[in-house]
């Protein structure tokens, strides 16, 4: 029943049987009385009729007056549903009335209570599921998604509540499973693969309850997603291959001199001073090799520490510039730098950086146009790069500055497809021309666990017949009184 608008009596309407039924059953005891004195000729006709008339009457007064009281009752009963309004006052008028009132409010406000501490208890369900990493998915005996949290939501679309699994997911190794916990009450893990939107590999567990929950869960499936863990696992697996076989090869030259030089060539002078020098330039090629690894085990593994140094990147730029004279003058080439007047400092570690650059440089002279030119170039951008600011909430971050340093040659340039793996361990687009240059396949692997351990930013770009691009971004460190401007302007 809907409240009782504005204005409107809230007087309980009775119905015309209602009133007659309560007036005969409250009217028959006293009627009956009468009767019976009449028929023992206790009471003369005249006073019986007139104390009937007189019972009647009263009857129809107090059956009345009650019959309110209780529709008044009921109509209140009604109105608890929607509203804590209190009971009006003709519930109030006696003693039953009153105390059957006051249990019907005693049990609207337990009622109440509980419908409360339930919602309550719902929403911190939702909100630890929602705070769960791992999608998580409810279902029924029927294999129907009773609930889901946001983060199965995200994964498999918003509209799952009440959806069949096998509408959402068709791995039918995942499916058996679930089946089989069900049946068997055994909890079990799936690995399975899902190609939509991108390829995802997870681990998918599988756990009943011991009884269903009351609203029909009975058992909980939870993805974790392994991806990173698989491709990492690949990546180690390619990358014990790749450092086997680059070890490998050097190592088996050596070898082979060895055996030539105590075998066939033995005294020969002319054959030994060629293998010894081939045997030299493979040695050192291993020698290369194995201190790219140690340098990059040792970035990785502290690659989850900020560093907390500052840096004056301009002035160490020039100075890893000029330690490539003599490689430049080899080729022809030159090295030149540039930088900003009064560039603030950059956070950073000096000895990583010099790396970082030394790389950088040395992959621009590799492969660069003899007689061509490697211009490097320091200034201070206004902002970071998109990468960095993905996650960026603020709008200071979002304006936060940054010393971009550029390393520029005249190459051939590497083919678009290329780019984008070029940071990988052992990559290389031309395997022989790597090689032959002295090149290891971790320069850049190492330059980008370095940008990586500085928070920064690495960019390439490239085009055919003209060069490539190399940028870096770095961080800026925090100002203190005691820096000075500098301005640097140097020119190999």
């Amino acid at each position: 029943m809907n409240p009782v608008p504005d204005g409107a009596s809230n007087k309980p309407r009775i119905e015309p049987v209602q009133l007659l039924i309560a007036w005969l059953v409250v009217a028959s005891p006293g009627l009956l009385t009468l009767a019976g004195l009449l028929l023992t000729d206790i009471l003369p006709p005249p006073a019986a009729a007139l104390g009937a008339g007189g019972c009647l009457v009263l009857s129809l007064v107090v059956a009345r007056w009650h019959l309110h009281g209780l529709m008044s009752l009921r109509d209140y009963a009604d109105r608890l549903l929607t509203s804590d309004e209190p009971p009006p006052p003709e519930t109030r008028r006696f003693g039953p009335l009153q105390e059957l009132t006051s249990a019907v409010a005693r049990l609207h406000r337990q009622g109440r209570d509980g419908l409360e501490e339930a919602r309550r208890l719902a929403e911190a369900r939702s909100q630890v599921l929602d705070g769960v990493f791992d999608p998580l998915l409810l279902l029924d005996n029927e294999m129907r998604i009773v609930g889901a949290n946001d983060a199965a939501r995200r994964l498999f679309g918003r509209a799952l509540r009440g959806r069949s699994l096998t509408q959402v997911l068709r791995d039918p190794d995942l499916l058996d499973g679930v089946e089989a916990a069900l049946t068997q009450g055994e909890g079990r893990t799936v690995s399975l693969t899902l190609t939509t939107p991108v390829a995802c590999d997870f681990m998918a567990g599988v756990q009943p309850l011991a009884r269903p929950a009351p609203d029909g869960t009975s058992l909980i499936l939870s993805f974790h997603d392994v991806t990173a863990l698989r491709r990492a696992e690949q990546m180690r697996a390619d990358f014990a291959a790749n450092a086997s076989h680059e070890i490998r090869t050097p190592l088996a030259a050596l070898i082979g001199f060895i055996e030539t030089l105590r075998g066939p060539a033995k005294g020969d002078i002319e054959a030994a001073d060629r293998f010894l020098e081939i045997m030299q330039e493979q040695a050192q090629r291993m020698a290369r090799l194995v201190e790219d690894l140690l340098s990059l085990a040792r970035i990785e593994v502290n690659e989850h520490q900020p560093p907390t140094g500052r840096v004056d990147v301009a002035l160490l730029v020039e100075r890893v510039a000029a330690t490539f004279e003599l490689q430049a003058a080899r080729r022809k080439m030159k090295v030149t730098t540039s930088s900003d007047p009064d560039l603030p400092m950059a956070l950073g570690e000096t000895d990583e950086l010099t790396q970082l650059f030394q790389n950088l440089i040395d992959n621009a002279l590799k492969y660069g146009r003899p007689g061509g030119v490697v211009r490097v170039n320091v200034r201070l951008v206004d902002r970071l790069p998109a990468q960095l600011l993905s996650g960026a909430t603020s709008s200071a971050a979002l304006q936060e500055r940054a010393v971009l340093v550029e390393v520029r040659d005249e190459g051939e340039g590497i083919a678009r497809e290329h780019l984008s793996r070029l940071t990988e361990r052992f990559y290389r687009v031309d395997p022989a021309r790597s090689r032959s240059a002295g090149g290891t396949g971790l320069g850049l692997a190492i330059v980008k666990h370095i940008v990586s351990r500085h928070r920064g930013a690495l960019t390439i770009e490239s085009e055919i017949g003209v060069g490539s691009v190399f940028s870096v971004h770095l961080r800026l460190a925090p100002a203190l009184e005691s820096d000075l401007p500098r301005r640097h302007q140097n020119v190999m």
